[in-house]
This record gives structure tokens, C-alpha cells and sequence, in this order.
């Protein structure tokens, strides 16, 4: 018998909640409430691509040319996004991670990042996916056991989907104040206001022909500290809120517009992050973990179906 090529299939049930995460990367493969997708994923015969559900650590989106400079050593990663000349998306996409604990409503994973050239760094990961009558929820935590301090950061690369045939129909809200431009090799420049440019989302309006690769910051939240970000079928008869919590403070919105043709602006790309892109060079603290440390990073989805209040 053929095994996936996304490895070993951990499949969630909770009442009309379903999902199901891979053993490749942790990385979450399909997602559905009701029978109705919620993700623009892939199945267990397909290989992941376009980062669809993938757990990007120990960093998220770019760092330019691969180098940064810790500790007074200057580091050079894999370029992993040659054409752009850029390390990307972290170190354990591609690993395989082990299964902790099981049940029928949840599964958590665990992995080590030992040190190597470009990252000199020994991390023990731990995420657990779970699905309650919420909806899914999500917490990475990575801890320190070097001697050390490490740079650190952490995203994740869902794509959500209303079901429309292309990501235009579709009506974003997002609650950022703030978006950050990108300079050379994708690395953003100082964070600049969404008032009055393409960028702000704050009130909910379709998508239309808007190429995203776009990171935000400065997010709005509620009172129970979380940013939602919704996604909704242009009727309103449902749609998705992606919520970021606890270490999630920056957005990558992507609309798919440099995917193969099949699969262009299918779906869109809400990554929660921890850090901003490129987010290793300068050391701000935001992205150092001292020896021993523990970062947990928060996030989740709460699918709904018919009329629905922010």
C-alpha cells in the first residue's frame, strides 16, 4: 500500500467539525464545518504546496538573502526561495513530527530543531490542534534548551476558502491599522497606516482584482484579546474568523497570485505570525528567546453558517 506523501493522517472530529493534520511539517491538511470546506487545502495523495497549512518555524515569511547577525556571528541560512534570493518559511517544513498524544478531538506533535549551519540553535517544539464546538483552535510553543539565546519566530500558512472560484468574490475584513511595505527581497520597510490606501480592510469589503503579499500589524482586538480576521461569502450566508491570540501579532495576507494556474487566487492566505518579516536582523527582542524560555503562539478558526455578528 502507497503512503501519503504528506505522511502519517491525524484525523479531528467534533460534532460538525472535522479536520485533519499531517505528520509532515504538523502542518494542517483540510478543515471542514458541515460538510463545507473551510480551507483551501489538499488531500492525503497530493504533496503540500503553495505552504497550504504549513507551520512555519522557527521563523515566518523571509529573511533577506538568508543572513542575519547574533551574538556577533553572521549566519547564513539555505536560500529556500532562490529566484528572490531568500531563506523562507523556516527550518521544519519538510521534517517529520511525532504524534504525543491522540484522541478523538485533538492531536499534539512534537519535534526538534537541532543546530545546524545558518541556525546554531537547539529547540523543542510542541503544537496541538484541537476542535471544540467553536471551532479549531491552534497553540505552538517552542522552548529554548540551548545555553544561549535564540532568534525565534513562528507563523502558519492556512488557506481559506467561501467557495467562490476565485478569491475577488470574496468579502475581507481585517483588523490592522497598519501595513508594512515590502522593499528588496520581500523585507518590509517601517510600518505605514492603512488610512487611505488599497490596504485597509478595517470595514468588510470584497476583495475584487487586489494582488495581496501583504503584511499587517497593529492590530485591533476585542475585549477578549483576540484579532479576528473574517472571510465571508459574498451573500453572507457564511464564511470563516480567524482569530489570533496569545504571541500572534502580525498578518501575511496572500491572495495566490504567484501559485500555478489551477490553483491562482483559489483561496487566500491569512498566516498568523509572531514577528514581521525578516524579523531576525537587528535583534528586537520580540524574536529572542533566552535559554530555558518558553514562546506559545495562539491561533484559530471559527467557521459560521447563516446570518452572523462581528
Amino acid at each position: 500500500m502507497s503512503q501519503s506523501p504528506s505522511g502519517q493522517q491525524f484525523r479531528l472530529r467534533s460534532g460538525a467539525h472535522s479536520a485533519v493534520v499531517v505528520e509532515l511539517g504538523a502542518a494542517l491538511s483540510r478543515y471542514t464545518f458541515g460538510g463545507r470546506p473551510v480551507l483551501d487545502g489538499f488531500a492525503s495523495d497530493e504533496r503540500i504546496t503553495g505552504g497550504r497549512g504549513q507551520l512555519l518555524v522557527p521563523w515566518p515569511n523571509r529573511i533577506g538573502g538568508g543572513r542575519y547577525r547574533w551574538d556577533g556571528e553572521d549566519q547564513q541560512l539555505p536560500l529556500t526561495e532562490p529566484a528572490a534570493g531568500n531563506a523562507i518559511h523556516g527550518l521544519l517544513r519538510w521534517c517529520s513530527w511525532q504524534p504525543l498524544e491522540t484522541a478523538q478531538d485533538r492531536v499534539l506533535l512534537g519535534a526538534t530543531l537541532f543546530p545546524q549551519p545558518g541556525y546554531p540553535f537547539h529547540l523543542g517544539l510542541r503544537v496541538q490542534y484541537g476542535l471544540d464546538a467553536e471551532g479549531l483552535s491552534v497553540t505552538v510553543t517552542a522552548r529554548n534548551l540551548g545555553t544561549g539565546a535564540a532568534p525565534y519566530g513562528v507563523g502558519q500558512h492556512p488557506y481559506l476558502t467561501v467557495g467562490t472560484e476565485l478569491v475577488d468574490e470574496a468579502v475581507l475584513t481585517l483588523p490592522a491599522r497598519a501595513w508594512l511595505p515590502a522593499a528588496q527581497q520581500g523585507a518590509p520597510v517601517a510600518a505605514q497606516t492603512v488610512e487611505g490606501t488599497p490596504f485597509d480592510f478595517r470595514v468588510a469589503r470584497a476583495i475584487g482584482t487586489q494582488r495581496l503579499d501583504t503584511a499587517f500589524a497593529d492590530l485591533e482586538r476585542d475585549s477578549s484579546g483576540r484579532a479576528l480576521v473574517r472571510l465571508a461569502h459574498p451573500a453572507g450566508h457564511h464564511g470563516s474568523d480567524l482569530w489570533l491570540g496569545e504571541g500572534a501579532d502580525f498578518l501575511q495576507v496572500y491572495t495566490g497570485d504567484t501559485l500555478p494556474g489551477r490553483v491562482r487566487r483559489r483561496g487566500v492566505a491569512v498566516e498568523p505570525m509572531s514577528c514581521p518579516p525578516d524579523a531576525f536582523r537587528g535583534r528586537p527582542a520580540a524574536v529572542e528567546l533566552g535559554p530555558g524560555d518558553l514562546h506559545t503562539f495562539r491561533w484559530g478558526l471559527r467557521p459560521w453558517n447563516g446570518p452572523h455578528e462581528a
